[in-house]
C-alpha cells in the first residue's frame, strides 16, 4: 500500500495519536535514563535494566516522531508501530504477571498503567489510520 498522503485533515487525528505517543514515549524514556537510580528504587526492577529501557524508549519515540512528521504516513510504519504497542502492552502485563523483573507494588502498578496508556495509543492509531483510508 502507498502512502497515505496529506492533501487533507484526513490525516490530523492519526498524525496527533502518533505524535502523542512519540511525546509520552521519549519523555518516558529520558526520565528511565536521567533517574534510573532513584526510579528503580520506587518501582523495583534493576538500574541498569531501566536504562536499557529508557535507550529504547527514547528511540522509539523519537522514530514514532519522525512518523508523524512526515508529509505522507507509510500505512506499513503505521501498523508497525501498532504492533510494537501492543507487544509492549502485552509483554508489560506478562513481567507483572511472571514477577520476573521484581517490581514493587508501586512499580507493578506503574507497569500496569504503562501497559494501558500504550494499549490506548495503539487504538489512537488504528482509529487514526481507518479514518486517513475512509476519506
Amino acid at each position: 500500500m502507498t502512502a497515505l498522503s496529506v492533501t487533507t485533515d484526513r490525516l490530523k487525528f492519526l498524525r496527533l495519536a502518533l505524535a502523542a505517543d512519540a511525546v509520552v514515549t521519549g519523555g518516558n524514556g529520558l526520565v528511565y535514563l536521567a533517574f534510573a537510580g532513584p526510579v528503580a528504587a520506587l518501582l523495583g526492577p534493576e538500574a541498569g535494566l531501566l536504562r536499557g529501557i529508557g535507550v529504547f524508549l527514547f528511540v522509539y519515540g523519537a522514530a514514532v516522531g519522525l512518523l508523524a512528521t512526515r508529509r505522507a504516513i507509510s500505512p506499513a510504519a503505521t501498523r508497525a508501530v501498532i504492533a510494537l504497542n501492543i507487544i509492549w502492552t502485552l509483554g508489560s502485563v506478562a513481567a507483572v504477571i511472571s514477577g520476573a523483573v521484581g517490581f514493587t507494588t508501586i512499580g507493578a502498578i506503574w507497569a500496569i498503567a504503562q501497559a494501558l496508556a500504550v494499549a490506548g495509543f495503539a487504538e489512537l492509531q488504528i482509529m487514526g489510520l481507518r479514518k486517513a483510508r475512509n476519506q
